[in-house]
């Protein structure tokens, strides 16, 4: 058996504080690992699963991974083609992390790498989001976009995948904990009020509209003044224990901003080069350590390349 062909998709932030479903961004790792090579018997199969924990399907419609893979597959008139993937989750699921997006981004790119790239990247986009869909039931890009191109993304419109990558200031570094504690992705949707006041609504325009004036002129007291979420963090906030605490000790360490990753727990902090993250991050940590949650660091530029072949 050949030795197949790798891909790798990192983990991913989404909402960047005050750009719920619009905002995100990749860091370096963790991420997933997908293995594709061909096989005499015709149609995709997933072959193997590591790291999962047996949490994910072998199925090819249940697994966001295969599906992805299945749908481009069907846009390319390859349904025949015999490929046999392997699926290595290196990071951990209900994280805040984008775990199914890295998934279906690499189950994507690793069977477009394999038929000699058809496709471009960005149009492996859609395909991509069909499988986060698989898994949320949502169609939006805001952890699927930065995954599979990488930088910080803006998502002008989901449905029509209108994304735009921003320009980022030299330097910045990301500090993101990830507190092991459970939080289900539809009780942080359901937690989150449909009415938000003008006042609220204003507040977070100029707030995002700011960030990206920010990251435009690579002015960071702009960034750091943007980095501000009125809406979601306040109603999320409950669900992450200790979540102010740490936020103090991230902002008191010297980080432009901080709040929660995706629906949480993970919660990130980016600061203006990597000796504060650093700091940032080991404070972010202390709070968890010291009330004894058992909680994973990683601090990391942020992820200009996204999905690479391996």
């Amino acid at each position: 058996m050949n030795a197949g062909l790798k891909v790798f998709a990192p983990a991913s932030v989404a909402n960047v504080a005050c750009g719920f479903d619009v905002l995100g961004f990749a860091i370096e790792k963790p991420g997933d690992e997908i293995i594709v090579r061909f096989s005499d018997k015709p149609g995709l199969k997933i072959t193997a699963i590591t790291g999962a924990k047996g949490k994910l399907p072998f199925e090819v419609e249940k697994n966001t991974a295969g599906y992805a893979a299945q749908r481009l597959l069907e846009h390319l008139g390859e349904t025949e083609r015999g490929i046999e993937m392997e699926i290595h989750k290196k990071m951990p699921f209900g994280s805040g992390l984008g775990s199914s997006a890295a998934s279906a981004v690499a189950g994507v790119m690793a069977v477009n790498e394999l038929l000699k790239r058809p496709l471009e990247k960005r149009e492996l986009l859609h395909f991509a989001v069909l499988g986060e869909q698989l898994a949320d039931g949502a169609y939006h890009a805001d952890n699927v976009a930065p995954s599979l191109i990488g930088g910080m993304i803006l998502i002008r419109n989901n449905e029509d995948l209108d994304v735009h990558r921003l320009p980022l200031p030299q330097g910045i570094y990301a500090s993101v904990v990830y507190p092991h504690v459970k939080i289900l992705t539809k009780d942080a949707r359901a937690v989150l009020s449909d009415q938000v006041s003008l006042s609220k609504c204003i507040q977070q325009s100029g707030n995002l509209a700011g960030l990206v004036v920010g990251l435009y002129n690579g002015d960071l007291d702009l960034i750091s003044r943007s980095l501000q979420d009125v809406i979601i963090e306040p109603q999320r906030a409950k669900l992450i224990p200790h979540f102010y605490k740490v936020k103090e000790a991230a902002m008191n360490a010297g980080a432009m901003g901080c709040s929660i990753s995706g629906a949480g727990p993970s919660i990130f902090a980016l600061s203006a080069n990597s000796l504060i993250a650093e700091n940032v991050g080991a404070a972010m940590e202390k709070v968890f350590h010291d009330a004894k949650i058992p909680n994973e660091l990683f601090v990391s530029p942020i992820n200009q390349e996204g999905a690479i072949k391996c």
